[in-house]
């Protein structure tokens, strides 16, 4: 059996070896994307939660000293639309004396279509910081306690007209959630 001569080594297969190593490893990076994407997409939340996310409310028909409770991510909000007279008790109680220091004006926000002070709007989450028990006040009938607020029965935490704990076991105030304006009706949570 003769020897064979060997082949040199072609430049074309080299090239063409490459090729199939960089179309191989682009096909296994697209295979792995399709297999990860849907991995990934649920993850994301769900359309019923994403509803949930935020709430708009329609505030004409609520009249001065009137409050309603609508409810985001499962908790009550309570929004009041308060008197001037609850305003400036609101704010005539120095913060010294309050267990949980917080301005009444830090409480408000402004409308972000007008850019003016909307005082007369509260908006909190009706959730007691005690033990989480949901405190009396927002309805004409209810007792206000003895700061013409919210009262939780439970244990005797009472909050004042801005949602500031003022006696009882309470550590904290009511917890103001994330809201603006978007006109001079409505009020979006969350």
């Amino acid at each position: 059996m003769a020897d064979q001569p060997s082949r040199p080594a072609d430049d074309h297969d080299d090239e063409r070896r490459d090729f199939l190593t960089l179309t191989a490893g682009a096909m296994a990076g697209v295979g792995a994307c399709c297999v990860a994407w849907p991995l990934v997409q649920s993850m994301n939340p769900a359309a019923d939660v994403l509803a949930l996310a935020s709430t708009e409310v329609d505030l004409s028909q609520v009249k001065e000293g009137q409050s309603i409770t609508v409810v985001w991510r499962g908790k009550p909000v309570f929004i009041r639309r308060r008197t001037q007279a609850e305003i400036d008790e609101a704010r005539a109680v120095p913060e010294s004396d309050l267990k949980d220091p917080q301005s009444d004006q830090d409480r408000v926000k402004q409308s972000n279509f007008s850019g003016q002070d909307m005082p007369q709007w509260l908006v909190m989450i009706g959730v007691c910081t005690h033990l989480g028990c949901v405190p009396l006040g927002q309805k004409p009938t209810d007792p206000h306690g003895n700061y013409d607020g919210w009262f939780c029965p439970c244990h005797g935490s009472q909050y004042d007209s801005s949602g500031r704990i003022r006696q009882g076991p309470a550590p904290k105030n009511l917890e103001i959630p994330p809201y603006q304006f978007t006109d001079a009706n409505h009020v979006k949570i969350g």
